[in-house]
């Protein structure tokens, strides 16, 4: 399939994909903040500039395009110029296994929510990023009392 948009075109289409500031994100944060919930957005200090980081209680939150992420529901994988794509995608995907295991292995929680669970059911997602923070308080508290 041809694309139908000039290069010009397309070069100005891709060069507005936002990386960081989306609207998904910046509605998952708008309603952390309603509820209480303080962070830190797109940490470059933190590998992968999660973009929601929280680390009093080592938690860093992703939300995923499921373009960029390929999302099992949603993905289609572009028809021209494959070998760039293949590689592109495959390089992504890498790269998030990468994060989530070194995030693992120093005893971080890392959540990732697709960007159609973010626009499907917000107060599912903020409800589980709570009781996650619900959980790691409680353990400190525990931790504390002894």
């Amino acid at each position: 399939m041809v694309d139908n948009l000039s290069k010009e075109a397309r070069s100005k289409n891709m060069r507005a994909i936002r990386s960081t500031g989306t609207k998904l994100e910046a509605t998952v944060s708008k309603e952390l903040w309603r509820r209480g919930i303080r962070f830190r957005k797109n940490v470059k200090g933190l590998m992968g500039k999660p973009d929601i980081a929280i680390k009093k209680y080592k938690l860093v939150v992703f939300v995923d395009s499921c373009f960029w992420h390929v999302c099992d529901i949603h993905f289609r994988m572009p028809k021209s110029n494959l070998d760039y794509w293949e590689a592109k995608i495959e390089r992504n995907r890498k790269r998030d296994r990468a994060v989530n295991a070194y995030y693992q292995e120093i005893g971080w929680t890392v959540l990732r929510f697709w960007d159609h669970e973010v626009k499907d059911d917000i107060n599912g997602v903020i409800d589980s990023i709570s009781k996650v923070i619900e959980a790691k308080r409680n353990k400190i508290l525990d931790t504390k009392d002894r």
